[in-house]
């Protein structure tokens, strides 16, 4: 374990790559950023649980506490042993899990970083800007805002989409609907749609339990945005939000029972007539 850093406030940071060049490049923005309070480094996944479960006294308070023994964890993929990925995977079964931040050399994992739950994936060598970008996002999950009815940070997710060689980031929180595609799905947002690779059936089951519902083989839908449910001839629809960006999707007949069902227990209220 060495520490490297300590400016008296912010986040703490635990940085694990198996190469020098890797760990010195993380560093230099690192030690730049305000938002960092103390930097922690491991050359190895066995050397980072080393680390974490260490008798350092800050960190052993922290835990006693129920934090965190530190607020984000820098992971480098590629090393020998337990890899990135498969230390972030041990890491999210913590009581409390640190913000997970993966640094690689590739940019075609970005969906099984999603999948293990990474706060952001860096491709390398990182720049200030990116890593502090990371920061502010990590720092956002250590400090969410609560509130009756709000999705806080801790509770959002982001859905890495590649675009012309850039990991673009997307919130759950401002996805309004998915379509499958085949084995993919477009997430449709305000500002436009992305495809990832991933199917619409995994994004069910892993959505169902923060606000989504499925309601016909072709789409899941947020339920905070469900304005209407309306019936006509044809059967069923859904409309999402109102004025200009309103949009109205088919619901199938296999699935009205269950949508008006988790409407009624949505704590969104004020559903058109319609229903």
């Amino acid at each position: 374990m060495v520490s490297t850093h300590d400016n008296g406030a912010g986040l703490i940071v635990l940085a694990v790559d198996d190469e020098d060049r890797g760990l010195d490049e993380l560093l230099y923005c690192l030690r730049r950023n305000n938002r960092v309070r103390r930097i922690l480094t491991a050359f190895d996944s066995a050397d980072a649980l080393r680390v974490l479960r260490s008798n350092d006294a800050e960190l052993r308070e922290r835990s006693r506490a129920g934090l965190s023994p530190v607020d984000v964890v820098f992971l480098d993929i590629a090393m020998p042993g337990l890899d990135g990925m498969e230390l972030g995977k041990v890491l999210t079964a913590f009581r409390v899990p640190p913000a997970l931040i993966f640094v690689t050399g590739f940019d075609n994992q970005s969906l099984e970083a999603f999948n293990v739950g990474a706060t952001d994936y860096l491709v390398k060598p990182p720049n200030a800007e990116r890593v502090d970008e990371a920061l502010r996002r990590a720092e956002r999950l250590r400090r969410p805002e609560s509130g009756p009815g709000t999705v806080t940070p801790a509770e959002d997710e982001v859905i890495p989409v590649e675009l012309a060689g850039t990991t673009k980031l997307i919130p759950r929180s401002s996805i309004r609907y998915v379509e499958a595609q085949g084995d993919y799905a477009r997430l449709h947002t305000v500002d436009g749609s992305h495809l990832v690779r991933i199917p619409l059936s995994q994004l069910e089951e892993r959505w169902s339990e923060v606000g989504f519902a499925r309601i016909h083989r072709s789409y899941l839908v947020s339920l905070s945005l469900v304005s209407e449910l309306q019936m006509s001839s044809s059967g069923y629809s859904v409309r999402l939000g109102n004025g200009e960006t309103a949009i109205e999707l088919p619901v199938s007949r296999r699935h009205t029972r269950e949508l008006k069902d988790r409407l009624v227990r949505s704590p969104k209220r004020g559903l058109g007539p319609g229903r």
